[in-house]
C-alpha cells in the first residue's frame, strides 16, 4: 500500500519540514550538482505513537520510494 501526506492526519508543521526530504528524493540529480546531500539519513524523534513510522511512510510514498520496516 502507497502512503502519502493526504493519508497523515495533522502533523502539518511536521510534514512541512520533510517535504524537503520529498524534495531531494524525487530530484537527486539536481540536488547533487548543487552539492546538496544528507549525510547519513533523517532522524525523527518523539514519544511512541506520536506518527513518525506513518510520516516515514508518507515520505517514501511521495517519492516513489519502498519503505522497508525492519523492527525485529
Amino acid at each position: 500500500m502507497n502512503i502519502t501526506f493526504t493519508d497523515v492526519a495533522g502533523l502539518d508543521e511536521a510534514k512541512e519540514e520533510v517535504m524537503e526530504i520529498v524534495d531531494f528524493l524525487k530530484n537527486r540529480k539536481i540536488h547533487h550538482r548543487l552539492v546538496a546531500k544528507f549525510r547519513r539519513g533523517v532522524l525523527l524523534v518523539g514519544p511512541p505513537g506520536t506518527g513518525k513510522t506513518l510520516l516515514a511512510k508518507a515520505v517514501a510514498g511521495e517519492a516513489g520510494y519502498r519503505f522497508l520496516d525492519l523492527r525485529f
